[in-house]
């Protein structure tokens, strides 16, 4: 059963920008963009790196390691070396608090 979890502050998140929140043993990545919300697994899908230390441009998560990149808005991957999806996950805002809905 999927489940709303608060993941943080949108004010933590600058526009342009990605936030790590772990839950349940698990690592995500929040994005925030054109005062838009959005989340996905925190580690790249090629060598399991956080994802919250990249860079966002647009809609657009740069892996920090090799320069992989993935379309936020629904984990597809945009080239080499990356070749796997990241998973999203549905994001919201209500009361000024990042709500992400987690397996």
């Amino acid at each position: 059963m999927s489940s709303w979890i608060d993941a943080a502050a949108l004010a933590d998140i600058d526009d342009e920008d990605v936030a790590r929140f772990d839950h349940a043993g698990k690592t995500y990545a929040i994005y925030h963009v054109d005062g838009h919300v959005y989340a996905s697994d925190g580690l790249c899908t090629h060598e399991h790196v956080h994802l919250c230390d990249g860079l966002v441009m647009d809609h657009v998560i740069e892996c920090p390691k090799h320069n992989g990149r993935f379309d936020i808005r629904d984990g597809r991957p945009l080239g080499a070396p990356v070749c796997v999806a990241l998973k999203t996950y549905p994001a919201k805002v209500e009361g000024g608090r990042v709500m992400v809905q987690v397996d």
